[in-house]
């Protein structure tokens, strides 16, 4: 009897799996696999906190295939042939005769995945499932991919129809169970190729310090903090998700990153609460149908200019401004020290919970490319290396978008005052005392500016002088308006 091989990576969850629905619907026996490759999570900078987070999923995804009689095996690589070789081993040893999964767009996955079409002597079936339309489904009236947000979003909403069917989330049955042969595991030492039965709770040099409570694993935790985000937030999510105080963001960045949750799941839950509409609805729900769409819209740039992959600008003409390369104000910044209590704030929060609030991501972004005009692919690269919900596409789309290099850019002459963010957006200082608790005793007056702080305090002084950046910009770039 034939057996379907399921290859997990981005798509940590049973329900609403394209991949492995197509595979039941092939295979009465599934087995399933996930690599870790260390070389590929060292290239892109993989977070330790979202090392633990996938962990954690991986657990809870292995008991909900066991229910399923699948069995999930994790193997640790160190490379695209050892991949290869996994691959064989278990198609002669397990009988496997086709090899499914689900599609990424990133430059070197979508690379390994070509490769693996060809050197497998198997059918390999690859899906789209990361987004509810494919990056070249959604084009411009020329034929050509949207640069911009606003009428790619109109595009997007005019294809749905407005009927919830436009999402069908699809099960899967119990299948026959499926034996192991153990033998590989032998031959797997002799290979140097790490094999896992049981998933690990932790992984060599990764090392997080972020408690595992505040992001606990697997979709049926996922869905029941998705539910309460529609039931009981969502409706006011226009008015206070600007607020890092507030607990009003619906925090499921790190569940969608790692697939645990499908961008369908997230479609059709506000669907089901709102009478079967994503327009003509509430702005609360409105706002947030539009951050999901914002991901699928950098999912689609990130697939058509592939050089965003690469380490290059959006709009290849900035490559030429010439960014300062100062590591000690660079340090500062991410260890958040600069002495802007909001920006410290925010990057302390990013260590320790390994998530930043959005408003604050953008906050921290333009401060670092406009205020202390640094490179914005250092900040992405930190940001890579240090958040939960690290998805490439969202986060270079972001930092291109703050240092004005990317698609759909703020203008280069745009910056965020930090004070004036931190007066609007923290005015009681809530969460600057949050985080930088030796500002708990500073009078709100004189909390938000870093030059109205009060002498003696044990706090930095201010790594630049935000009243400058105007001056600093036309002075580094005075040719800067014709690019």
């Amino acid at each position: 009897m034939s057996c379907g091989l399921m290859w997990f990576r981005e798509d940590l969850r049973v329900e609403d799996n394209t991949a492995l629905s197509a595979a039941r619907d092939a295979h009465d026996k599934i087995l399933a696999v996930y690599v870790i490759d260390h070389a590929m999570w060292q290239l892109h900078d993989i977070a330790s906190c979202r090392v633990a987070f996938i962990l954690r999923n991986l657990a809870a995804l292995k008991e909900a295939l066991n229910k399923k009689n699948i069995e999930l095996l994790v193997i640790e690589i160190g490379g695209f042939q050892q991949l290869v070789q996994v691959f064989h081993d278990l198609i002669d040893k397990c009988q496997i005769t086709e090899l499914y999964f689900n599609e990424q767009y990133e430059l070197n996955e979508a690379r390994r995945d070509a490769r693996i079409k060809k050197e497998l002597p198997i059918s390999v079936n690859s899906f789209m499932d990361q987004c509810i339309f494919h990056p070249q489904a959604i084009l411009t009236q020329s034929n050509t991919p949207y640069t911009i947000f606003t009428p790619y979003k109109r595009n997007f909403l005019q294809r749905i129809s407005g009927s919830i069917n436009v999402f069908p989330l699809s099960s899967i049955e119990k299948c026959e169970q499926f034996s192991f042969d153990d033998s590989l595991v032998s031959h797997w030492k002799k290979k140097k190729i790490i094999f896992h039965l049981t998933v690990p709770v932790k992984l060599g040099s990764y090392h997080s310090d972020v408690p595992s409570e505040y992001w606990p694993g697997g979709e049926v935790y996922a869905h029941k903090r998705l539910q309460h985000f529609v039931e009981e937030k969502i409706n006011d999510y226009q008015d206070r998700r600007d607020f890092p105080s507030l607990k009003a963001t619906s925090k499921l960045s790190a569940y969608l990153a790692c697939g645990v949750l499908s961008s369908r799941q997230c479609f059709s839950a506000v669907m089901n609460e709102n009478g079967g509409r994503l327009y003509g609805i509430k702005e609360g729900i409105a706002t947030w149908v539009s951050e999901l769409i914002w991901r699928e819209f950098y999912k689609q740039i990130l697939f058509n200019f592939p050089h965003v992959s690469m380490n290059q600008a959006f709009k290849q003409q900035t490559e030429s401004w010439p960014w300062r390369h100062d590591s000690a104000v660079f340090n500062a910044w991410a260890e958040g020290k600069t002495g802007y209590p909001l920006i410290d704030a925010a990057m302390r929060q990013l260590h320790q919970t390994g998530w930043m609030h959005n408003r604050l991501r953008m906050v921290v972004a333009m401060f670092l490319t406009k205020d202390c005009f640094i490179d914005w692919r250092w900040g992405e690269k930190f940001f890579m290396q240090h958040l939960i919900d690290g998805d490439l596409a969202a986060n270079n789309g972001g930092w291109q978008w703050a240092a004005s290099t990317g698609c759909d850019a703020v203008p280069y002459f745009r910056v965020f005052n930090p004070v004036r963010q931190s007066e609007r957006f923290d005015s009681e200082g809530t969460f600057i005392k949050t985080y930088c608790p030796e500002l708990k005793e500073v009078p709100i007056k004189q909390l938000h500016d870093p030059f109205k702080l009060p002498a003696g305090l044990d706090y930095p002084k201010p790594v630049v002088d935000y009243r400058n950046t105007r001056r600093l910009i036309a002075a580094l770039i005075p040719k800067i308006v014709s690019n």
